[in-house]
């Protein structure tokens, strides 16, 4: 549980340092609903990927039903969650819709990146011959 924990800290720390940075740039730059859109969308981000991590041993050794049960029930919890920055955005001129869409996809964005720059900078001696 421990590694999932330093995993989880990584990328929660390096997507709310990059969604703070670029949504100051934006506040800064006259587009506060952007930045505060994107803000608001990464905040919901952080705390679904958290509630992905704390479900996760919710659902080991349990009955295949059992299981089945917790991890529907986790999805339409978490789905449901995600729906509320998209539901201020739009009710609110506060916050861009596209800027809270934006948000909530900054943990994939950082992870997807991560990978990427572990590939790039990766040397072809590292690589398994399969």
């Amino acid at each position: 549980m421990e590694p999932l924990r330093q995993i989880q800290k990584i990328y929660v720390s390096r997507a709310m340092m990059t969604a703070i940075i670029i949504g100051l740039v934006f506040i800064l730059a006259g587009y506060k609903p952007i930045g505060k859109g994107l803000i608001l969308g990464n905040i919901f981000s952080v705390i679904n990927f958290i509630l992905i991590g704390e479900t996760l041993p919710m659902r080991i050794g349990k009955s295949r039903g059992k299981t089945f049960s917790l991890s529907l029930a986790s999805i339409l919890f978490r789905y449901a969650l995600m729906a509320v920055p998209l539901i201020v955005a739009i009710n609110f001129k506060q916050f861009n819709l596209f800027g809270a869409i934006f948000g909530i996809f900054m943990i994939q964005f950082i992870i997807l990146a991560d990978h990427l720059l572990k590939i790039i900078t990766s040397t072809p001696e590292k690589h398994v011959q399969g």
